[in-house]
């Protein structure tokens, strides 16, 4: 009969151990926990001896309401199953607070832990997504195991979604509500309720029984709750821990005390406490290990990849709990095992838990019998295909290296050396911060102190500075500076910024004692330097490190200009004086030349420095007049182009200057040009040379500035003239003369666009480029390749600017400068192209194989002529050059589809776009050419089991599956390619009669590859359009001449009706004659017969794809793409039903070989199944199978057995 307020009067004298005056429990609460009673008086402890055994009668006397539901709110399951107030429901919507909820359910559990119980129960298999219910009899008399496979037959089977893998922000924060409600629980119950030896054991053993079931529900959501039950029960247990040694002091405390102050009573309470401590330790530890082996050791290694991800996520955060307990061998060595999962993300979990064990310095003692066996696994996945995993795996070593500098050899560092040179900006960042851990970090304080106080070269960065130009001269990737650089950014700015010191080691003699730059260290020194400005400036990764230039936020922002506004400081000054100390070497001045880029121009006005921007034209002008590499020039040109801006001041000044260079160079290439002009083929090599350096110099600056009132055209059409006429004339004086012409057209071309022009002003610029193009295309017959290179792309490139897209967007009055051109010069672009881009690179170049040089010159060749390709493609795609011209190309694309795939396949996408019918045209000319080519070649017998007739059927298998899967957008394309197949296989009668198959008929094998394309209608019209071709006699004939006939007839008949041509016989099983098909056939739209016309250009971007690919051929590329489909969206069917019996580790470390391209051919435009509006869902099931060949329905363990462990979930 005690009330509450005074049992806190007693409490509030105890000393419980949650440092609280309060009982622990609920303010409501029943029972007491027995802790708080260790510390109490021999009186007090009678006290409450009485009031708990008439608490107990009380808490089993309490009734539960009639309606089911408690006083609480917190409902339960009364065997009906319809209230909705559930624990699932809930925390589902998780508008109440966690420990709220948690803690009515433990009031229902102290009323009828039963009830209470099976809430808990069906709130699991409810977060599993299963609709079914454990009733109050079940529980009570039923195994959990009956209990399991009753729920599993009343599971949803419909749909493979349940809560933990639903989309939407209310499924994901019911993940989080889900695992804190468990977190919770545990949290509230961990002084009494978890010792009773009833709810743990229920929990466990029905956790458990689920984890092992074969529904991917059950066992996903039964081993996330397991393990966050693990992770709380690791948080009692660390608590018991600590309070075991607390109470252990307290006991030796009190022990110590002399005889008389020593309190008996105290000490065999804090026996007592420790036993009681000691056993509930005891029973922590076995719920534990209940866990661990009846739960994560199975599950670690499930079959799905999220479970496993969950399991070594958890053991994580054990081991850093409680280290004592976990950080051992015996559970390191799942994380080991671990870290050769399949899957990334898996991967990647095991990589992290790591990483916050490696952190802490003081377990790395206890990780160093795992860091020697696992290391070079750790040290290999820093090439891990996945990138997320490498950026770990590198951040990971680095804390290793943090922890140990002995850990990694030196053989290991130079594996993650390199990957500052990673194009994926994210790797390239951690393997900078590795770096700059391993070279620049410094570990003496003194030394560091008294370095400090020095400036310039012998300032702590510039040792610091020494070395990473000789790492970057040892790395032999001199080309990628700016990487480097941008790899090193975030973690080594103070050294990348300190420009002063780097101007001064370039400047500077060095001081006795200290090492001298040599001109390679130099380079290198000011190619770095340039690219931490540029780094600096922009404040973006360089080109190829990134997806573009992001939004800069207000701090970063700041930190640019203050950057811009130092190295403009620093480098105003400094940078005349290095173009003069280096201005014989081309190299270093083109890189010094970019400098001026990135200044703050307005500093030379506002700070009054005019004197240094005289120095810098005074040494650009003498670089101009030393210099005739076209870097140097173009650096040169660039750098006056950046000056003469008109927002600045200065621009007067600049533009003095650069009318000075122009006239003297205007006037020494005319005088040159004379010369050579008069002198003809007695020209020595002296005038060639000043013709050609002056004409380089004047190429180099009309790329960026406008120089047409110079009349530059004048003379470099003289020259070419002159070329063309007698044959001598050098080639670089020849490519430069058509380049330089080139740049005065378009400034013309500017000049009009810009302005009003005159009738007068038109029909002057198109004189210029009449007469251009036409120089041009007498040079494509040119002797010297470089010269019929140069006019070939300068062809393509005037036709695509002075095309019919000329006069869009309101400029119809600029029409007189339209070209087109004509059938000529159109095969002699074709030409060009199959003479100069088709042709066998190995065969020329078999003496130096092997050579690096060689090698680099051949990938420079190719690069040269995918661009040749590329810009005549241009030329199709956009309607200048006629459509069938590309015939000629597609033809190519099996030879050459490792150099050249990526160009043709998007040319052919582009031109589908255009027209579908016109490119199906296009498409079976390429294979009538090629069938054409190979009759000429063995004559009209052919063997049809050759490798040259297996080429053409698979460039017509490709071909066909460039149309997609949706056959009614390319019903009438399709049927057009049929329609052109048959008419060439018919067209030529053979001479020697009509009892002898025509010599094309082995054609219509190649057309077979493209009867799957057919809807099942329009194969009855082709098989009707094909039998007006054949006769009587043929029908009736089975040798092996005539089987391609029979072949495309049933190719055709398959699918279309239920007539089949007899091999053996000839008889159809349908008694529909010949005749009444020919008559069927007449006015079909497959008998249209008109002149196709292309429309106009599209206004879409420039094909600028150059990528170099290396594209073996797949073991599996035999498989029909349709077969793939079908094969990998069955498996994605089949339920939630796994098979654990697959495989689960397997080594995924990147490899050039193990980034194979994929070989599918179909394109994104054509992917997309999009049927019509079907009237009824009859006329949909028929048209769905005709979108496979008849192939993919046949059942062939060889094709399913690779397919079975792809990843479909």
């Amino acid at each position: 009969k005690l009330k509450h307020t005074e049992i806190q009067s007693v409490f509030s004298r105890f000393n419980p151990i949650t440092n609280s005056a309060k009982c622990p429990e609920s303010t409501d609460c029943i029972y007491f926990n027995p802790k708080c009673m260790l510390s109490a008086t021999l009186p007090d402890l009678s006290f409450f001896l009485f009031f708990r055994q008439a608490a107990s009668k009380k808490a089993r006397r309490s009734p539960v309401d009639k309606g089911g539901r408690r006083a609480n709110g917190v409902a339960h399951h009364n065997g009906e199953g319809t209230d909705p107030s559930t624990l699932f429901e809930v925390v589902k919507q998780g508008k109440s607070a966690m420990q709220s909820v948690i803690d009515d359910w433990i009031e229902s559990y102290k009323q009828d832990r039963d009830l209470a119980l099976l809430d808990l129960i069906n709130f699991f298999i409810q977060c599993s997504g299963c609709k079914g219910t454990v009733r109050i009899e079940m529980f009570r008399n039923m195994q959990n195991a009956e209990i399991i496979r009753k729920m599993t037959e009343e599971f949803d089977e419909d749909s493979g979604d349940y809560p933990l893998t639903m989309a939407g922000p209310q499924w994901k924060k019911f993940r989080y509500n889900f695992c804190e409600f468990i977190m919770v629980l545990i949290r509230q119950c961990q002084y009494s309720i978890i010792y009773d030896e009833y709810m743990m054991d229920t929990v466990i053993s029905l956790l458990t029984g689920l984890s092992d079931s074969q529904v991917r529900a059950f066992r996903h959501t039964s081993t996330l709750a397991a393990m966050k039950l693990m992770t709380a029960l690791v948080n009692v247990a660390l608590n018991l821990s600590i309070n075991q040694d607390n109470t252990q002091r307290q006991y030796e405390a009190e022990r110590n005390k002399v005889a008389g102050k020593r309190a008996n009573e105290k000490l065999e309470l804090l026996l007592e406490k420790r036993k009681e401590l000691q056993e509930n330790q005891d029973e922590i530890e076995n719920m534990m290990n209940s866990i661990f082996k009846g739960i994560f050791v199975h599950r670690y290694r499930d079959a799905i990849a999220e479970i496993r991800a969950i399991c070594i996520e958890e053991i994580g955060v054990w081991m850093k709990l409680y280290s004592d307990a976990f950080l051992n061998d015996s559970y390191l060595k799942y994380v080991g095992w671990t870290l050769h999962d399949r899957q990334g993300e898996v991967r990647l979990k095991c990589l992290k838990a790591l990483q916050t064990l490696y952190t802490n310095r003081e377990l790395y003692p206890k990780l160093e019998l795992f860091t020697n066996r696992f290391k070079d696994r750790i040290v290999s996945m820093t090439l891990d295909k996945e990138y997320d995993v490498a950026v770990e795996a590198i951040r990971l070593v680095t804390l290793i290296l943090h922890g140990s500098e002995d850990a990694l050899s030196n053989e290991d560092c130079e594996n993650v050396y390199h990957l500052v040179y990673s194009a994926h900006r994210p790797v390239a960042v951690a393997a900078g911060e590795f770096l700059h851990r391993k070279l620049f970090s410094r570990h003496d304080p003194q030394a560091e102190e008294a370095l400090a106080k020095r400036r310039g070269r012998n300032s702590p960065n510039g040792n610091l500075i020494r070395m990473l130009v000789l790492f970057f001269l040892e790395s032999e990737l001199h080309e990628h500076g700016a990487y480097l650089v941008d790899s090193l950014w975030d973690s080594s700015q103070d050294l990348l910024k300190d420009w002063d010191c780097m101007v001064e080691l370039l400047l500077e003699d060095p001081v006795q004692g200290e090492e001298v730059l040599g001109d390679r260290h130099e380079g290198a020194l000011i190619e770095l330097m340039v690219c931490t400005i540029r780094q600096a400036a922009e404040a973006h990764p360089p080109v190829g490190r990134g997806t573009g230039k992001r939004v800069l936020t207000a701090k970063e922002k700041k930190t640019q200009i203050d950057d811009k506004n130092r190295l403009t400081e620093h480098l105003i000054v400094a940078l005349p004086m290095l173009l003069s100390k280096y201005q014989a070497d081309a190299e270093k001045v083109a890189n010094l030349l970019q400098i001026p880029q990135y200044f703050d121009l307005e500093v030379y006005s506002s700070g009054r420095m005019e004197k240094h921007l005289d120095a810098l034209l005074k040494q650009i002008r003498v670089v101009v007049e030393k210099h005739a590499e076209m870097e140097v020039l173009e650096a040169c040109s660039k750098t006056y182009s950046i000056l003469c801006s008109e927002e600045y001041t200065i621009m007067n000044r600049v533009d003095i200057a650069r009318s000075q260079l122009i006239d003297e160079l205007m006037d020494r290439f005319a005088h040159s040009v004379e010369d050579l002009l008069q002198e003809g083929d007695e020209a020595d090599d002296d005038d060639i040379y000043n013709v050609l350096s002056t004409l380089k110099k004047l190429t180099a600056f009309h790329n960026a500035h406008d120089l047409t009132k110079w009349d530059l055209f004048k003379n470099c059409y003289r020259l070419l003239k002159m070329g063309i006429e007698q044959g001598s004339m050098p080639e670089q004086i020849a490519v430069q003369a058509l380049q330089c012409s080139h740049y005065s057209i378009l400034w013309q071309l500017v000049k009009i666009t810009e302005g009003c022009p005159s009738k007068d002003d038109l029909v002057a610029l198109r004189r210029v480029v009449k007469s251009f193009l036409a120089v041009c295309q007498q040079c494509l017959s040119n002797v010297n390749t470089p010269v019929k290179e140069q006019a070939f792309m300068l062809l393509c490139d005037l036709l695509m600017i002075f095309s019919h897209q000329l006069v869009s967007g309101g400029r119809e009055a600029l029409q007189p400068l339209v070209f087109n051109p004509d059938s000529t010069l159109q095969n002699e672009l074709l030409n060009f192209v199959l003479d100069h881009v088709f042709i066998d690179q190995d065969d020329e170049n078999q003496s130096m194989e092997g050579d690096e040089e060689d090698e680099a010159n051949k990938i420079e060749a190719l690069h040269k002529r995918r661009n040749l390709l590329a810009a005549f493609s241009k030329l199709i795609i956009y309607d200048i050059v006629d459509m069938p011209a590309a015939a000629d190309i597609f033809k190519q694309y099996m030879k050459y589809y490792n150099d050249y795939g990526d160009i043709i396949k998007e040319t052919l996408s582009k031109t589908r776009q255009m027209d579908k019918i016109q490119c199906a045209k296009t498409l079976i000319l390429s294979l009538q050419q090629l069938f054409n080519e190979l009759i000429q070649d063995q004559g009209p017998n052919l063997d049809r089991t050759s490798s040259h007739v297996s080429g053409i059927k698979e460039l017509a298998r490709r071909f066909a599956l460039t149309f997609g899967l949706d056959q009614i957008k390319t019903r009438e394309a399709v049927a057009t390619l049929h329609k052109d197949g048959i008419e060439f296989a018919f067209k030529v009668p053979n001479p020697k009669g009509p009892e002898y198959p025509p010599p094309n008929l082995a054609f219509l094998e190649v057309l077979c590859e493209f009867s799957s394309k057919l809807l099942r209608q329009d194969k009855k019209t082709v098989h009707s359009y094909l039998e007006k071709f054949m006769t009587e006699y043929m029908m009736e004939r089975r040798e092996d001449v005539w089987l391609p006939l029979i072949a495309y007839r049933n190719s055709l008949l398959t699918g279309g009706d239920d007539d089949r041509l007899s091999v053996t016989t000839g008889t159809s099983s349908t008694s529909k004659t010949s005749t009444v098909r020919k008559e069927s056939v007449e006015g079909s739209w497959v008998m249209r017969n008109d002149t196709l016309q292309t429309p106009g250009g599209l206004h879409t971007p420039q094909l600028t794809s150059t990528v170099l690919r290396e594209n073996p051929r797949q073991a599996a590329d035999h498989i029909p793409d349709q077969v793939k489909f079908v094969r990998i969206n069955s498996l994605a069917m089949r339920g939630l039903m796994e098979d654990d019996a697959e495989p689960i580790f397997e080594d995924v470390m990147m490899s050039s070989r193990g980034q194979l391209e994929d070989m599918n051919e179909e394109f994104e435009d054509t992917m997309v199944i999009d049927l019509p509006a079907s009237r009824n869902r009859r006329e949909r099931a028929e048209l769905r199978p005709d979108f496979f060949d008849s192939t993919a329905i046949m059942e062939d363990d060889s094709v399913s057995a690779p397919l079975r462990y792809s990843n479909v979930n």
